[in-house]
């Protein structure tokens, strides 16, 4: 396939990158705010941010100086400090309008559509074992502003044979339903709708039977087979039910970047036409009967941008099947990021899957899940699912949220990241591609090697704390009670890919210092004044506290034998520290320190000092090492 640039072009509107220049629709200056200024310009711009770089100790800074700012947001994607109208002179002109290809701006040409009456569909999930929790969950969900539901049927969720059950009272033709759990699960469901009672007619648009053998083959690493999705297909389509779920997600848990994500899903719907079109369904058929399930996260312009970059190559995709422009939409339904979800601090959650939530909703996706926030912790209760719920409807409701289509489009900054993340992703692709397949590339490793590398780079960034995880890496609480949740079966085989959380290994060192018995301590010496030792005593305690360390403090040597511990950790300024520091380590040796730490850059170094904590550092292998100096088990 070539590249996702060659279509024909499309109309664009007032909102596009390729909208009637500015001089067309002129205003006098007297009219404009910064009409008594003079336009600023990019080297300008430029020259004040080498000057700010200086003095924050740049010697060496490269050409242009923005490159000194730039910050990776997915595999070879970085974004850049500053967007103007020359980042997007070279961008695509066919972005085309909402409703119509290549559906960069949506899906969607109005406020409504039959499958999305109003906004995008509030869909809740639902796993819980015991089916009288989970029925009176389902109603109260549907009483209270979810619109479809999606249900994990299988051994530790819902059983398959109680799905009758579930449902009875749910209105089929006014809420739709997509299950998860396989086969069974959508021969389940199948044999429910088909067995319905003729009095009631049809069932709503939108539902999913759920199918993903090639998200069960990248879990569990056992090959699957393909075959008779097509057979399901011609039962599912006359009932308004999607087929096959492309489930990204399990690229996404797995440590993949937008880039892999999107790459393996267009990879994994390109190998679903192919075996539903080698069965004998029609192209457009084929194309009817996919759902693709994308993770939305806190990142809410890569969020964004991801979302409207995986329809337009999946546009082309259909393009180039021969598929008709108005069956080529992707329906998308995103999903609130596991990966982001933490265990610790877990009402911090909710303001991430608020994030993600807003993300999907500009991004264009037609389903949004928000996964409740103590998701992470086990089986959610009905406090949590209700936030969940009500995230959604107050971005709808309140914040009119889906009043506008596309509303990012024409930013150059989401357009040009649109763009890159389209093109990097469209690379991966046709990699996969070249490889066999995605089958091909799942047994080869070439799937699993690049998404390593993908979750190599991120964790590098997390233990740094350069990508920071409030309320676990940063602004820990050690005095928090967790709430007690039932644990949650995970329905996901294991064997292949991995799954992962941004927090899962200072969460492993929370744990481990709880299960210590007398929580591990770091003695912060601090010297001179408050206003002068502040900033880096509460930069040190942050920093050993996300390994679930306290931090007692003291003038000097004075309190580290009330303290408790033998690792200590000077906090002053660089001035304090050229006339003092040497000689405090001295005295917090002679004290019983056996360890001393030092909040600032080993730049001189300081005698007596065996390491430092400075913003940059690697905070995980630094807490790993005063862990090994405390004696605790990890």
């Amino acid at each position: 396939m070539s590249s996702p640039d060659e279509r024909a072009a499309q109309p664009a509107d007032a909102m596009s990158v390729d909208a009637a220049p500015l001089e067309e629709h002129e205003v006098p200056d007297e009219l404009l705010l910064a009409g008594e200024f003079p336009a600023a310009t990019r080297d300008e711009w430029r020259a004040l941010v080498a000057g700010v770089l200086r003095k924050a100790g740049r010697e060496e800074l490269p050409d242009p100086v923005e490159d000194a700012l730039r910050r990776p947001v997915a595999t070879g994607v970085p974004v850049a400090p500053l967007y103007t109208a020359e980042d997007a002179g070279d961008l695509p002109t066919a972005v085309g309008v909402p409703g119509l290809a290549p559906f960069v701006r949506g899906a969607r040409a109005g406020a409504g559509s039959r499958e999305v009456p109003a906004g995008w569909d509030v869909r809740q999930r639902h796993a819980h074992p015991d089916v009288a929790v989970t029925k009176e969950a389902v109603l109260a969900d549907l009483e209270n502003g979810v619109t479809s539901l999606w249900l994990a049927l299988g051994d530790g969720a819902i059983p398959v044979d109680a799905l009758p059950d579930v449902l009875d009272g749910v209105y089929l033709d006014l809420a739709p339903v997509t299950v998860e759990g396989g086969q069974a699960a959508a021969e389940a469901f199948l044999a429910l709708v088909e067995g319905r009672d003729d009095s009631r007619t049809g069932i709503a648009a939108g539902g999913s039977l759920g199918l993903d053998p090639l998200g069960t083959e990248a879990a569990s690493g056992q090959p699957q087979d393909l075959s008779g999705l097509a057979g399901v297909a011609r039962r599912a389509a006359p009932l308004g039910l999607r087929t096959v779920t492309v489930d990204a997600t399990v690229f996404h848990d797995a440590g993949a970047s937008a880039v892999e994500e999107l790459g393996c899903s267009l990879a994994a719907g390109v190998a679903y036409l192919r075996a539903l079109t080698g069965d004998g369904l029609s192209v457009d058929d084929a194309f009817a009967a996919l759902e693709f399930r994308y993770a939305a996260t806190a990142d809410q312009f890569t969020t964004i941008a991801a979302l409207r970059a995986a329809r337009r190559m999946w546009d082309r995709v259909g393009e180039a099947s021969g598929a008709s422009p108005e069956a080529r939409a992707q329906r998308q339904h995103a999903v609130t990021s596991s990966v982001m979800t933490t265990r610790r601090d877990p009402w911090v959650n909710m303001l991430r899957t608020t994030l993600a939530c807003f993300a999907a909703g500009v991004g264009g996706a037609d389903v949004v899940t928000v996964a409740p926030f103590d998701a992470a912790l086990g089986l959610p209760d009905s406090f949590s699912r209700r936030i969940a719920r009500n995230t959604q409807s107050l971005l709808v409701e309140e914040g009119s949220l889906a009043r506008v289509l596309d509303p990012a489009g024409g930013s150059f900054y989401v357009e040009s990241l649109t763009e890159d993340l389209a093109q990097a992703a469209w690379a991966w692709f046709t990699e996969i591609e070249r490889a066999g397949g995605l089958q091909r590339a799942l047994a080869a490793g070439l799937v699993r090697d690049r998404i390593t590398q993908a979750w190599a780079a991120r964790a590098a960034r997390l233990a740094k704390r350069s990508d920071p995880i409030t309320g676990v890496s940063e602004f820990p609480n050690l005095a928090e009670k967790l709430p007690e949740r039932t644990p949650a079966a995970d329905l996901r085989p294991t064997g292949g890919l991995p799954r992962v959380r941004a927090a899962q290994e200072f969460e492993a060192l929370r744990d481990a210092a709880d299960a210590a018995g007398t929580r591990p301590a770091v003695y912060l010496a601090t010297i001179g004044p408050v206003a002068r030792h502040t900033a880096r005593a509460a930069f040190a305690g942050n920093l050993f506290q996300a390994g679930g360390i306290a931090t007692p403090s003291g003038d000097g040597a004075s309190g580290l034998a009330d303290a408790g511990t033998a690792v200590a950790c000077i906090c002053g300024t660089d001035k304090d520290y050229a006339s003092s520091a040497a000689g405090l380590a001295q005295e917090l040796r002679a004290a019983g320190a056996t360890s001393v730490w030092l909040a600032g850059r080993p730049d001189p170094g300081v005698d007596g000092v065996d390491g430092y904590v400075y913003a940059g550092c690697d905070a995980l292998q630094t807490l790993h090492t005063v862990f090994e100096q405390l004696g605790v088990q990890r």
